[in-house]
């Protein structure tokens, strides 16, 4: 008896050492890959685990498998909230994270020349490094968010310093960045003169993408860099109406977008540019409820993805999403300010199609396509800087389907600016564009509104 239960106390205790170093080695996140800046004989690349590592990211943390199969391997974050699950979940998925300090902006009242507060949330970060700096997914650092937008007192980039030199202090493992808001000399000059323990340049650029490579070298930024946010123009570049309304490019104009920029602004600069993020993983209103979103306000992937697949894999999906050839209203399109009278009828088609590479389609035949229509008023809740806004209001006008993708309805009653949003579904995809429109009140000499009175609905065609 004594013998048997020593051989079983043996057991039992090796069992339970096991378990322990697995549970130590793969479970908790206690150790991390080492992530370097490497200097080649032609630039820089990244190397983690000994081996060089070219991010093809996105930026958002929702949807990771989908992700995954699309060929990314890195997300990033804005901010350390629910940090610990959003890595987690990365590892478990093989993806690494940039993750992002959301530092205070001057635009939203911080003072960075109150020392207190300053010291205040250095302290916070400071917390945040102890605590995920061993994470095995953490990829890199990135301190700050486009501190710079819209601000006057530069200082802030000394307390992008106290962050990145702390890091070095503590953290051997993982580089440190931060994020400017597009590409300016003075903001290059600053962050080479105050904040010498950052390694990684990163630029949010839109519509100015193609001029980067040049410019951050000419500049004077010697070391490398990333794109932290890109993709569509931004609202801020967009062709406006006659009413000062941004027009928004269609889901296939942005899909050839992601393709191209990709293509000749991000990969030919491998050698100084270590990698990406695309913009936005994830659905948000910010100006529309589509503008930036890869997903739809219901989170279902938009065309612009499969461009994403095609530039990550170098192949694209075979089950493509829907795409769009020409959406009209009232026989224009959405650059001709179009101007409808209060209470007339007016009829709006969109042409679409299946598509099987960036460029090439065949048209919707077979009515394999589901297509859905809604009128938004014009956004009032416009900000900067991906600050949160509010959805604008949908507005129920009188609708009827003329055919598989036509539609006649009813202009609002209401004067002012409206979006006429369709949306074209198939494969599980999402093909999307709006057409700004102004409505006009009607006159004396306009005479009685020319429709035919139907049941007020807003009509989903997508059932």
């Amino acid at each position: 008896m004594r013998t048997a239960f020593s051989i079983k106390h043996r057991l039992f205790l090796r069992l339970a050492s096991i378990l322990s170093f697995l549970f130590i080695c793969c479970i908790l996140p206690n150790s991390s890959a080492q992530t370097i800046v490497q200097k080649t004989s032609t630039g820089f690349s990244l190397v983690r685990g000994g081996k060089p590592y070219y991010v093809k990211g996105v930026g958002g943390q929702v949807n990771l498998e989908l992700a995954v199969q699309i060929g990314a391997n890195s997300i990033r974050t804005w901010g350390i909230e629910d940090a610990q699950t959003i890595l987690d979940e990365a590892q478990r998925l093989g993806l690494t994270v940039m993750l992002g300090f959301w530092l205070q902006h001057e635009r939203h009242g911080f003072d960075y020349d109150d020392a207190a507060k300053v010291k205040k949330q250095l302290e916070h970060f400071k917390a945040a490094v102890d605590r995920f700096k061993n994470h095995p997914a953490l990829l890199f650092w990135g301190i700050g968010n486009e501190v710079d937008l819209n601000y006057t007192n530069t200082n802030v980039w000394y307390a992008v310093q106290d962050i990145a030199k702390y890091i070095h202090q503590t953290d051997p493992n993982h580089p440190t960045s931060t994020v400017t808001a597009g590409l300016d000399s003075q903001e290059v000059r600053l962050i080479r003169e105050r904040c010498p323990d950052i390694d990684i340049y990163c630029v949010n650029t839109y519509g100015d993408i193609a001029g980067v490579a040049e410019n951050i070298a000419r500049f004077g930024w010697t070391g490398p860099y990333m794109i932290t946010e890109w993709g569509p123009n931004g609202y801020w570049e967009a062709p406006r109406t006659n009413w000062s309304v941004s027009i928004e490019q269609t889901s296939s104009e942005k899909k050839a977008v992601y393709y191209d920029r990709f293509e000749k602004y991000i990969r030919p600069f491998s050698d100084h540019c270590i990698g990406s993020y695309a913009f936005l993983w994830g659905a948000k209103q910010e100006y529309t409820e589509t503008w930036f979103g890869l997903f739809s306000k219901d989170n279902q992937p938009t065309e612009p993805i499969d461009a994403l697949e095609a530039v990550f894999t170098g192949k694209y999906p075979v089950a493509g999403a829907p795409t769009l050839t020409a959406v009209k209203l009232n026989g224009k399109s959405s650059s001709e300010n179009i101007q409808l009278k209060s209470g007339e009828r007016y009829t709006a088609n969109v042409i679409a199609g299946i598509s099987v590479g960036i460029a090439s389609s065949f048209p919707d035949t077979s009515g394999f396509l589901n297509y859905s229509w809604k009128v938004l008023r014009e956004s009032d809740d416009k900000k900067s800087g991906g600050d949160r806004e509010d959805a604008a209001e949908e507005v129920k006008v009188s609708m009827q389907q003329a055919s598989t993708s036509t539609i006649r309805f009813r202009a609002p009653e209401t004067e002012g600016a409206y979006r006429l949003f369709v949306t074209v579904q198939a494969n599980g995809k999402k093909a999307y564009a709006n057409i700004p429109f102004l409505v006009e009140p009607r006159t004396a000499a306009d005479g009685p509104a020319h429709f035919i009175e139907f049941k007020q609905q807003t009509m989903d065609f997508s059932k």
